[in-house]
């Protein structure tokens, strides 16, 4: 799930990675009732009354095509979110019939056995073939769907236009020169941060991590084996780490930024550049730098190529213990159709999972063209497994940029200490 800023912390993911709540028992099977009141689980928002809306607006809609059924939405602040879905876990009535989560939430969630498997319902979905392949995969676990991918969060880079023309900069077209061109902005205007990214901003630096050819983690049968400190991951994650220093990003200010933070910061004119998703634009549309940024995507280790970026994002996912598996199922589609996907983008800037949505608001928008050619040119996402939620709960990423940002260890130091914290949540 990515990181909103408007939440203060999801999708990221950038995207709002999970940490899985405990469970007893999984939650019971239910039934097919036909009227009655579905219970629907949302994220809230900070600024809630726009998603709200477009909500309320699939929610008359559903009404009018099912006589007899109420659709009842409580708003669930992402921060509780663990202690609701461990309730919802355990104790099968106070589960919701629908839900909104993360997709870095998925394994860790099915594995409580309370999720139901939307593996046909979505084959057999009229508009189920339209769901991007590479999207559809991270709502899967164990070889099951377990949420229709509601939107995605992609990272690009902003820049400010006006800083770059000021000092005759060009976009930079590898990440090596990304970092000679945030040198030449801190060099030029001492006053900004050359890019604004934070130590514990993981799903910035994967790109360089995966750019350089590196790996999170490998499986092996159903063993996963942290590759974090390989030659290759080493060159991507000191890569970003060196942009927290003196003469970009201080790591006195920068080491313990979040993704939320470095995105702020850019909106507030005190950076010439970011990385920040699909769903920051509002963000920085409403600060300092409105009509004086462009974004494009971060470029690889050569020139011409896109550094793969983590598919971060939102699903709706039906519970098992739901007494209405069908209108469950029909209300998840209708607010994760297209119709209400292009809505959640005007209301939200919520990037569609939907291929068609895309590339109707790509022509439409230029903005939206950098986080689209991203997706085409291949993400990636983090191991399938429940562990990863304990492994990003502890830090295990963020702690290691920040050793080396700071000198605390060298490069391979902190990443052997980090893989050896993977395999042992791996198991």
């Amino acid at each position: 799930m990515r990181t909103r800023v408007l939440i203060a912390g999801l999708a990221a993911v950038g995207l709002v990675a999970g940490c899985a709540p405990a469970q007893n028992t999984p939650a019971a099977g239910g039934g097919d009732e036909k009227t009655g009141t579905v219970r629907v689980w949302l994220f809230d928002e900070a600024n809630r009354a726009p998603k709200e809306a477009a909500v309320k607006e699939a929610i008359a809609e559903f009404k009018t095509a099912h006589s007899g059924v109420e659709v009842d939405v409580q708003w669930i602040p992402v921060e509780g979110r663990a202690d609701k879905f461990s309730g919802a876990f355990n104790d099968p009535a106070s589960a919701p019939d629908v839900a909104e989560f993360g997709n870095t939430d998925v394994s860790s969630y099915a594995a409580t056995g309370a999720l139901a498997d939307l593996t046909g319902d979505l084959s057999s979905w009229k508009e189920g073939a339209d769901i991007l392949p590479a999207v559809l995969e991270t709502a899967k676990s164990g070889g099951k769907t377990y949420g229709l991918p509601w939107f995605t969060g992609i990272r690009a880079l902003y820049y400010r236009t006006d800083l770059f023309a000021e000092l005759g900069l060009k976009p930079p077209t590898t990440l090596a020169e990304l970092t000679e061109t945030a040198k030449t902005i801190r060099a030029k205007k001492t006053e900004l941060y050359g890019i604004s990214v934070g130590g514990k901003y993981t799903y910035a630096m994967l790109p360089f991590l995966w750019a350089h050819g590196g790996e999170i983690a490998k499986q092996d049968g159903d063993k996963w084996k942290s590759t974090v400190d390989s030659e290759q991951a080493k060159a991507g994650v000191t890569a970003y780490a060196n942009l927290l220093k003196a003469d970009i990003c201080p790591p006195e200010q920068c080491a313990n930024l979040t993704g939320t933070q470095s995105i702020t910061a850019f909106a507030g004119g005190k950076a010439g550049m970011s990385i920040g998703g699909d769903f920051n634009r509002k963000a920085v549309e409403a600060g300092q730098v409105k009509g004086k940024y462009a974004i494009i995507p971060i470029p690889g280790t050569e020139a011409g190529k896109i550094a793969p970026a983590f598919s971060g994002g939102n699903l709706l996912g039906v519970f098992n213990a739901t007494k209405r598996k069908s209108l469950a199922v029909e209300f998840t589609e209708l607010l994760g159709g297209a119709k209400y996907q292009e809505k959640m983008y005007v209301a939200m800037g919520n990037l569609p999972t939907l291929g068609s949505v895309q590339q109707k608001l790509a022509a439409s928008d230029p903005s939206v063209k950098p986080f689209v050619d991203t997706l085409t040119a291949g993400t990636k996402f983090v191991p399938a497994t429940a562990a990863w939620s304990k492994i990003d709960a502890q830090n295990v990423l963020p702690t290691a940029i920040q050793q080396i940002a700071t000198g605390g260890k060298d490069p391979a130091a902190a990443l052997a200490t980090a893989a050896a914290e993977m395999n042992k949540a791996f198991g």
